[in-house]
């Protein structure tokens, strides 16, 4: 007699554990809604702590603070390297979904570490555009560095965009959309609870298209950037088979990438036939980066 009750008694703890279980799925789905505090702070954090920190660079006078020193656009850099961080992990906390804690702990680290280096290169480079450096030049072909001596020193400035450039982008931006493709990743909602994008959340889309827009151009993430949306419309197409679809936190971020590939198909389209442009974004993917173009076509008529 005991070994049939104890097992109709596993079976129902079984059913229990599972409707349960299933029950608590469909309690996280239902609670889906937008962020607003989420996204609005990391719009606002990326127009006045990034894209402000490159326009402090070039407009604001050079006496404003020493030159030893650092000035208002490092400050601006400081406190991005600070508050930026906290937004991500703001914004993974508020996913539905859990996410591997070694994958996010290593994308936290690698951004601040991407970002540090990237506050010492600018830093450096805009005491070299108060002497004349040109940004639409490569190293080589500027004339301030041609007169350089001892030669080797162009070497060590070669470097120092190489850090700029190349190791602090990749090392801030992987990491970045890393944290923006697993966040959305639990962006999804039941079928039948199918939502929209509120009337805040239209708002938004535009200055946060507009500065993936400048994410793309300026920091030269073309490939990082259709990477992750081929990888966005990728897991909304193995979603919809188990029957979800995104919620209005993922309609927001997908709208907000295809407004970015529209505007950086203007872009290009504008500056197509730029010869020196084209000249400093040698290769297959041409996207000019807005620094360039303002030392190219601006910054003759507005001095730094």
């Amino acid at each position: 007699m005991h070994p049939p009750i104890r097992k109709r008694q596993n079976t129902a703890t079984f059913m229990f554990s599972r409707s349960a279980g299933s029950a608590e799925v469909e309690a996280v789905l239902s609670k889906s809604r937008f962020h607003l505090d989420i996204w609005l702070s990391f719009t606002v954090q990326n127009w006045i702590l990034d894209v402000c920190r490159n326009a402090a660079m070039f407009v604001l006078p050079a006496d404003w603070a020493p030159l030893n020193r650092p000035g208002f656009a490092e400050f601006l850099h400081f406190l991005y390297n600070i508050t930026a961080p906290l937004i991500l992990l703001k914004m993974l906390e508020r996913s539905p979904r859990t996410l591997p804690r070694p994958a996010v702990n290593l994308s936290i680290i690698t951004i601040v570490m991407g970002t540090s280096l990237h506050l010492v290169a600018d830093s450096i480079i805009r005491r070299l555009l108060l002497i004349g450096y040109q940004l639409h030049l490569s190293v080589r072909d500027n004339p301030v560095m041609k007169d350089l001596k001892p030669s080797v020193l162009m070497d060590t400035v070669e470097l120092l965009f190489y850090y700029d450039n190349t190791v602090g982008h990749l090392m801030w931006y992987i990491p970045l959309f890393l944290v923006l493709f697993l966040f959305f990743s639990g962006c999804f909602c039941q079928r039948k609870q199918e939502e929209r994008i509120p009337a805040a959340a239209w708002m938004l889309m535009v200055p946060n298209a507009a500065y993936f827009w400048y994410l793309i151009t300026e920091g030269q993430t073309f490939i990082l950037f259709i990477f992750t949306f081929f990888a966005m419309s990728a897991t909304v197409m193995h979603h919809r088979r188990r029957g979800l679809v995104p919620d209005s936190n993922g309609l927001f971020m997908l709208c907000s990438f295809s407004a970015a590939l529209f505007l950086v198909a203007v872009w290009v389209t504008l500056l197509w036939n730029d010869g020196i442009l084209r000249k400093k974004h040698p290769g297959l993917i041409y996207v000019p980066q807005p620094c360039a173009v303002y030392t190219l076509h601006l910054c003759q008529s507005v001095p730094i």
